[in-house]
């Protein structure tokens, strides 16, 4: 195939030879001419013939040389025919091509005019009635594809993506372009129809999928679920929203609030207002059964809604249960009998209780975040600086100093300041103990001035030494007597001031273990057939055992607070698990107070201790029933800050003064509040929430407006939740059949717990072992080869031995490795981390029978 260039050059070529024959022709006439006219003129013939001999080589030089430009001529006319054939050869072959591709071909040229199309861009035209033409613009095509509706969509394609039409027999075709070397451009159309139907297939075959998926995570959570399309009809649903609802029966295109009128439980959309008008998203119910149930609708931006369905009847019941526990707590800590304070970090007093609000004067609770030098002036202040000092570099001080009380009489106070320790080891704040040893002080002032009197007298008599010899010895005598007496009277201060160490130890162990195992012969009794008045008289017995534990439970826990024990146990859990139980126990304390409540929760996972944060936000909200007047509005909310949480307890109370801002967070300072003239707290709630918010690191804020109302809240960090982290669901059925028959060893040192949890297990069908100690258990049982399903230990036995030395000491004389559950008082996380090491389950006293039941049926699943 010749191509191009050398076609060009061969045309070039022969044109130039068809000049050279040109011009040898013209020279040839030219001097044939020239001998014809000289040769009349000349007359001498030698002369004539020696012209016609030169004239005649000339002309055989030039015939030769046209001879040879005729053969050249020759071979470039063969060579021109020979490349005319193959161009022809070479555009057939180039029709051939594009007429044997699958795809339609167009070839425009540098003015983008058609040259070249094939067949397969001919048919998309047929029927049309237009003829498609060489020479026809690219404009034109776009234009009358349009005009005759063989495109009906475009669609561009973005960045490298190639623009698709959609034609008007349904096919798909993508367009690609190519620019050509001479400026040209090439397009091909193809037809894509089949990959199309391929990828809607897939689309139709993933949207199934996610519709399976979908209802598949409906049907396995725990709340009743009920999606309602645009319309008005119950698209999706679970079993539990059946449960829960008892709805007869869902028939297809039944309105929602049609198939709720079969049941009981009120219809809920996004439509709904309360009484004032306002958007109802959310409401509680009991049922005629006595379960509660929180309904919350949420509306979907496509139109529809969905609303789900909880059980929180449990939850209920637990807000019950606390508010019950919070009003004899606080009536044990208003009757305390010490002035107890807590100071942070800052010198802000963040908690106080009754007796140091009354010592002092202040009213209850408004000492509550008011630093110490606002409280007791700059004199005072700068006395008990190098103190403060002391306790916030991590030392404990005590010291003695002149006060004045209520009455304005000075008082002699030995005062107590004990760092708390975060667990860093840096001081966070400081427990403030303080008892009136006024009189102590009298006394031995009154002693001391005795003795100098007595030296006064010595001196004086000692000029008289010989006269008074006998009475001189009997003074000296009495000297010593004295002396005697004010030693004693400092062993007897020193005693006492260990009196308080001794006691909290003993309420942290002795007081509380006679408790518990009166709680588990009161569980054992409840599980005992008995007329319903002794039933009822029981359960009274056991809520009054369970609220003294509560009780002497917070108290230790303050003590323990106070003296830097408690640690906090931080580690993330979704906020609303807290929230939800806080709202559903205030709203129903708000509606008794004649109050509005309402509530915005948050699921977000945050990091903190749960126990001490819900007890920062209870005394918000507490603060905030007691100073709104009724009629007033509360509310609990959640807002994001970056990366931190901020929970607000907003009122529309009487506001706190600008002045007063800072003090009430100090112990025993109260703003005081008409609406409650009988409010005898101890304005201890600020104090507190001031040192657990310094324990955790979680800043506490309060704005306020007289007369408009306040805004506490506090700021905690976000987290994540760890993978694993899950909490063992039981179901009341199976407890009972796992526990039948068990064989349980229990080891405990006191004689009263052995007994009570004999009685109790075995109530509950389980074959029972108790024993004191090691040996013990070795007299009653052959350890290494005797069945056992379970063991139980006290984690403080006698002799200094430990719950964790016996279940080792038992695990190692046998074959098998039953599992184990350690029961103590001592709540520290050094001890927790050690159970969990070990593969052991703890349980902190007093132990509560239901959740002993529910835990060894978990323990006892797996066994045979």
């Amino acid at each position: 195939m010749v191509s191009e260039a050398s076609r060009d050059q061969l045309l070039a070529r022969i044109a130039e030879l068809e000049q050279e024959n040109d011009k040898l022709t013209r020279m040839k006439d030219a001097l044939i001419e020239r001998v014809e006219s000289s040769s009349t003129v000349r007359t001498a013939p030698y002369a004539a013939f020696e012209h016609s001999v030169v004239l005649a080589e000339q002309v055989r030089e030039r015939t030769e040389a046209l001879n040879t430009a005729l053969a050249e001529l020759k071979r470039s006319n063969y060579a021109l025919k020979q490349a005319n054939h193959e161009a022809a050869t070479a555009h057939q072959r180039l029709i051939d091509a594009i007429e044997s591709i699958s795809d339609a071909f167009v070839l425009f040229d540098e003015q983008r005019r058609i040259l070249l199309f094939n067949s397969r861009f001919r048919e998309y035209w047929e029927g049309t009635g237009t003829e498609i033409e060489h020479g026809a613009t690219i404009q034109d095509v776009n234009r009358l594809a349009t005009e005759r509706g063989v495109i009906l969509e475009e669609h561009v394609g973005q960045g490298d993506e190639a623009t698709v039409y959609r034609l008007s027999d349904g096919r798909w075709v993508q367009v690609s372009e190519r620019h050509t070397g001479e400026g040209g451009l090439v397009i091909l159309y193809t037809d894509i129809t089949d990959l199309k139907a391929s990828e809607a297939a897939q689309r139709e075959q993933a949207l199934a999928q996610k519709s399976r998926l979908l209802q598949s995570t409906v049907d396995n959570l725990s709340q009743g679920i009920a999606l309602v399309n645009a319309e008005g009809c119950l698209e999706v649903w679970n079993d539990r929203f059946l449960e829960l609802t008892a709805v007869q029966m869902i028939t297809d295109g039944v309105p929602f609030a049609q198939l709720m009128e079969t049941s009981e439980v009120t219809l809920l959309t996004p439509e709904v207002k309360d009484r004032s008008g306002k958007r109802l998203h959310e409401l509680e119910q009991r049922l005629a059964d006595g379960r509660v149930l929180e309904i919350r609708t949420h509306p979907m931006p496509s139109g529809g809604f969905v609303n789900t369905y909880t059980d929180i009847t449990d939850r209920h019941q637990y807000a019950e249960t606390l508010r019950t526990n919070e009003h004899w707590l606080r009536l044990i800590t208003d009757h305390v009998p010490a002035l107890i304070a807590y100071v942070g970090d800052d010198g802000c007093f963040q908690f106080t209780n009754q007796v140091y609000d009354d010592w002092y004067g202040w009213p209850r609770g408004s000492l509550i975040g008011q630093s110490i030098r606002q409280v007791h002036g700059i004199w005072l202040h700068g006395q008990l600086e190098p103190y403060i000092q002391r306790a916030l570099s991590g030392e404990n001080t005590t010291f003695e100093i002149d006060e004045y009380n209520a009455a304005g009489e000075t008082r002699h106070m030995l005062k107590s300041y004990v760092p708390n320790l975060d667990s860093g080891g840096r001081a966070v704040g400081f427990f403030v103990l303080i008892r009136d040893i006024t009189e102590r002080k009298r006394t031995a002032m009154a002693l001391e001035q005795a003795y100098q009197n007595l030296e006064q007298r010595v001196r004086e008599r000692t000029s008289e030494l010989t006269e008074v010899n006998q009475q001189l010895r009997q003074e000296i005598e009495d000297r010593r007597e004295i002396e005697v007496r004010l030693l004693e009277a400092k062993q007897d201060a020193e005693q006492a001031n260990l009196s308080k160490t001794k006691f909290l130890a003993a309420v942290s162990h002795d007081l509380l273990q006679p408790l518990n195992a009166a709680r588990l012969f009161t569980g054992a009794l409840q599980e005992q057939p008995m007329p319903e008045r002794i039933g009822s008289l029981i359960g009274s017995v056991s809520n009054s055992l369970q609220d003294v534990e509560m009780l002497l439970g917070t108290l230790v826990d303050i003590s323990k607070l106070d003296a830097g024990v408690i640690k906090p146990d931080i580690g993330p859990f979704r906020l609303n698990e807290l929230l939800d139980t806080l709202a559903a126990e205030y709203t129903q304390l708000a509606a008794s107070e004649g109050l509005k409540f309402r509530f915005r929760g948050s699921d977000a996972v945050v990091v903190s201790d749960a126990t001490l944060l819900a007890r920062i936000l209870r005394n918000f909200l507490t603060n905030a029933l007691r100073y709104t007047p009724s009629g007033g509005d509360i509310l609990l909310g959640c807002r994001r800050r970056g990366d931190k949480l901020l929970i607000e307890v907003r009122d529309t109370g009487a506001g706190i003064p600008a002045d007063k801002l800072t003090e009430i967070f100090q112990e025993f300072r109260r703003i005081p509040n008409a609406s409650h003239q009988q409010d005898k707290g101890l304005g201890l709630g600020l104090a507190i929430v001031d040192k657990i918010s310094r324990m955790l690191e979680h800043p506490v804020r309060v704005r306020s407006c007289e007369g408009v109302g306040s805004v506490f809240s506090v700021e905690l960090p976000t987290g994540r939740l760890n993978p694993q982290s899950f909490t063992p669901q039981f179901r009341e059925p199976g407890i009972d059949n796992q526990l039948q028959g068990a064989k349980i060893w229990m080891v405990d040192n006191d004689a009263a717990i052995c007994s009570g949890m004999e009685t109790l297990l075995g109530g509950w069908g389980c074959e029972v072992v108790t024993a004191f100690g090691l040996e013990d258990l070795q007299q009653r049982r052959t350890i290494g080869s005797d069945s056992l399903d379970l063991l139980i230990a006290d984690y403080h036995l006698d002799n200094g031995a430990t719950g964790m030395d016996l279940v080792r000491d038992v695990l190692q004389q046998r074959t098998d490795a039953p599992p184990v559950l350690m029961i103590t008082a001592n709540y520290s996380n050094e001890l927790k981390q050690e159970v969990r090491e070990q593969g052991y389950l703890l349980m902190n006293k007093p132990i509560r029978p239901l959740k002993l039941k529910a835990t060894l049926a978990h323990l006892l699943q797996g066994r045979n």
